[in-house]
């Protein structure tokens, strides 16, 4: 068994050390180890992405998103199962992901129909890789307060303007509510724009 390489150190630029060379049970033996820990685990084929401390701006976006998103669904009478981060992946597909948010539409299942990252730092493991093994129908990137949808059509994932699993939500209007300064306010305004629907 081969020793794992580190390939970039965490700075103070950035937040994320990238090994080389794990396998599953090294992954699995920092997964105990990091436990209690703020560290969150992305692993593709032998790379482990290790990420800590999540940024306050990450964590006020994902739960500004995930309000957001889960007032439409709510006023819309979608019904849906919010999964969190739950981490998915399994030995046989080299993958292990903890989504920073994810959701089941009409049921519960093993996988998430719809799964929301923030990008603050950029690089790392291709995340939709991880996903377009494990079948994920739709992802949602928020990056530098843009809202890019990738649906998983065949093979592979194509960029689209909207969502195909929810093709009358207007997504200019949950970016435009997710940047407000207040996560009350916005969600407030929100949910007054989806009454007048």
């Amino acid at each position: 068994m081969s020793s794992p390489v580190l390939e970039k150190p965490s700075t103070s630029e950035t937040s994320y050390v990238l090994l080389y060379n794990v396998s599953w049970e090294q992954l699995e033996q920092l997964d105990v180890t990091l436990a209690g820990t703020s560290a969150r685990l992305t692993y593709l084929d032998g790379i482990l992405e290790i990420i800590s401390p999540l940024s306050d701006d990450h964590e006020d976006y994902k739960k500004t998103l995930a309000m957001l998103l889960e007032v439409y669904m709510r006023a819309k009478n979608i019904r849906f199962y919010g999964r969190g981060s739950a981490t998915i992946g399994k030995q046989e597909d080299k993958t292990r992901r903890e989504p920073d948010e994810s959701y089941n539409l009409g049921t519960k299942k093993s996988i998430p129909d719809l799964i929301v990252e923030i990008t603050v730092t950029s690089g790392g493991i291709n995340k939709l890789e991880i996903y377009q093994r494990l079948r994920v129908p739709e992802v949602w990137f928020w990056e530098d307060g843009l809202l890019s949808v990738y649906c998983l059509q065949g093979d592979s994932y194509i960029k689209v303007s909207k969502s195909t699993l929810l093709p009358d939500l207007n997504l200019d209007i949950l970016a435009k509510c997710a940047l407000m300064a207040d996560q009350y306010d916005a969600v407030t305004e929100y949910s007054q724009i989806i009454a007048k629907e």
